[in-house]
Parts: C-alpha cells; sequence; structure tokens
C-alpha cells in the first residue's frame, strides 16, 4: 500500500456514528448549505417507494437535513415514477430535462440531467433498488460535506452479501475496477466501494466533471476528482449493510466493458478498436453469439452547458 494511501484511510475513512444527526444539522445551519438527494431509477417500483419514506420520514420531517428530494425515471414501463411520488419525491422524467439534447440510455446520463433540475449546494446520489434501507446511507455520506470544508465528495462503504453469503457482492469491483485503480491509480486503492451508487459530492465539483453515460459513470468521476481537487478532497463512510437486486453473469460483464471503457479513455483518450462485446448464450443449436455495444459516450461538464448557468433554482 502507498504510504500516501495509508494516511489517507486513517485521515479519511469514517463511520457514519462519528458524525450524530444533531451535529450534522448544527453544521448544515452554520453554514447555510442544501442539501438534493437524487434517485435515478428504472423499473424500481417494488423499492423506490420504501426508500423515497424513509428519507422524507428521517430526513425531512423528523430533522430537516434534506432539502429536495428528487427521482429522475430514466423510462420505467412499470410504476416506478407514480410509486415515487406518493412517498413523497418530486418526479422528474429525463426526457423532460435539457430536451433539446436527445437522451441516451444509461445511468450517468440520468445523474447528468440531474444537476439541472436539483438546486442543492450538495448533491446526494443513491440507488433506487436498495432494500432494508436505512438513512444513514444519506446522513452518513452528507456529513463530512457539511463538517469538512476540505472534502468535496464522499463515498459510501458497507458490506455486500450475495444472497446469505456475507462479503461476495460487488463482483465487478473486485475482478475489474479494483485491479485498474490499483494498477493505474494507486491514490484511489484505499476506496472500500468504487462502484458503489451511494455518494455524495458539492455541486462545484460536479459541475465541473464529464459524465460517461453508462455504468463507468462512478469511476470516471472518481478519477476526475482525483485530479482536479486531490486524493485530500475524497472521503468515504461506512453505513453499515447494503442489500440490492443482483444481476446476472452476462449483465455484469457488460457492465465491466463499459467501466473498462471509462478507464482507458482516462489513460489515453485513445481510440477503440472494437467498441463492443461479444458473448454467448445456450440456444437450441448450441452456443449462440451475442454481440452488445460498449458505452462511449460522455457528457461534457455541465458548466459548457448554456441552460445550466441560466437555470432556476428548483
Amino acid at each position: 500500500m502507498l504510504e500516501e494511501v495509508e494516511r489517507w484511510l486513517s485521515a479519511r475513512s469514517w463511520s457514519v456514528a462519528d458524525r450524530p444527526i444533531q451535529q450534522l444539522m448544527a453544521a448544515k445551519h452554520a453554514g447555510g448549505q442544501s442539501v438534493s438527494v437524487v434517485l435515478p431509477a428504472l423499473d424500481e417500483e417494488a423499492t423506490v417507494g420504501g426508500i423515497v419514506s424513509v428519507i422524507r420520514r428521517e430526513l425531512m420531517e423528523r430533522v430537516p437535513l434534506v432539502d429536495e428530494l428528487v427521482v429522475v425515471d430514466s423510462g420505467s414501463r412499470d410504476r416506478t415514477s407514480a410509486v415515487a411520488a406518493a412517498a413523497g419525491a418530486r418526479v422528474v422524467h429525463r426526457d423532460a430535462i435539457l430536451p433539446r439534447v436527445p437522451a441516451v440510455p444509461g445511468k450517468g446520463e440520468v445523474l447528468w440531467r440531474s444537476l439541472l433540475v436539483t438546486g442543492g449546494d450538495i448533491v446526494c446520489f443513491v440507488d433506487a433498488d436498495l432494500r432494508e434501507f436505512s438513512a444513514d446511507f444519506v446522513s452518513g455520506i452528507v456529513g463530512p460535506l457539511l463538517t469538512e470544508p476540505d472534502v468535496h465528495l464522499v463515498k459510501a462503504m458497507y458490506d455486500r452479501p450475495l444472497g446469505a453469503a456475507p462479503g461476495q457482492g460487488g463482483r465487478v469491483t473486485e475482478l475489474m475496477a479494483r485491479p485498474l485503480l490499483n494498477m493505474h491509480w494507486p491514490r484511489l486503492a484505499g476506496f472500500v466501494q468504487p462502484l458503489g451508487g451511494e455518494y455524495a459530492a458539492r455541486r462545484s465539483l460536479l459541475e465541473q466533471l464529464p459524465f460517461p453515460v453508462g455504468y463507468g459513470v462512478e469511476l470516471g468521476m472518481l478519477v476526475d476528482a482525483l485530479h482536479l481537487v486531490g486524493l485530500d478532497a475524497l472521503a468515504q463512510v461506512d453505513v453499515g449493510v447494503r442489500r440490492h437486486r443482483h444481476q446476472d453473469g452476462q449483465a455484469l460483464g457488460r457492465m465491466s466493458a463499459a467501466i473498462y471503457r471509462t478507464a482507458q479513455l482516462r489513460l489515453a483518450r485513445g481510440h477503440l478498436v472494437r467498441p463492443s462485446l461479444l458473448q454467448f448464450e445456450r440456444g437450441a443449436d448450441g452456443f449462440e453469439p451475442r454481440t452488445y455495444s460498449v458505452d462511449t459516450e460522455e457528457r461534457p461538464p455541465m458548466t459548457e452547458i448554456p441552460e445550466y448557468a441560466t437555470r432556476k433554482a428548483a
């Protein structure tokens, strides 16, 4: 381990218990900072309502830590939007945001567009497929941004059980992201969950970052933030256990390809010879090839979008 990473782990890795909620409220009041929570959602009617309800009850009604709660629906075919709205979120459809730029599928696309429909000084992203959700996922990662002026981005860290097996989740993290970071960006090797979907950042940082449109957004954001603000401006907080819907191996393969492409762009900004991934599925006549395109598009920093400069605060 790099000596710098060892120091960082000691100085910038915390537990949610390190900052009681009343301490956060006092810091929020003293600093005059507002907090937005964004849930990117696609066909998550089974879980999105429970997450919204917990955040509203614990962090908006019981204590006013969160100022706005927005679900950005990226084209759900189920009742995601209706369930989220009924639970108390403001629901915005992806295609209604910045309509002059046609939307493309992908999580990063939704996160990028969410900056246009939120107004918080601190923006907190939470995946919409979490089960047994705790408000700690929000208060934990927002906390250092309220209390430490030199921290700009905070990732959640947690156990990720796979079924009944503890610590077996995060397969793409262990097989793809962690080796990439250790080999090419070793200063980021201390992040426990570099691909986790729960993180918070200052708007002043997010608006300067490019956003890969797909699954590479989390790795790209970490690498770009490291270069922009430095390692000591990044942190992580232990929030316990994360339970969510797991994807099959082939879906994880496509996710890995997008993450590798994001890393490749940042390593060389070079030409991708084959921006596709060939996988195989067994059919009636044996194994059949399936070709999937790999996300290669990235959205520019939001500060380059004219509509962002003139947007109305939500």
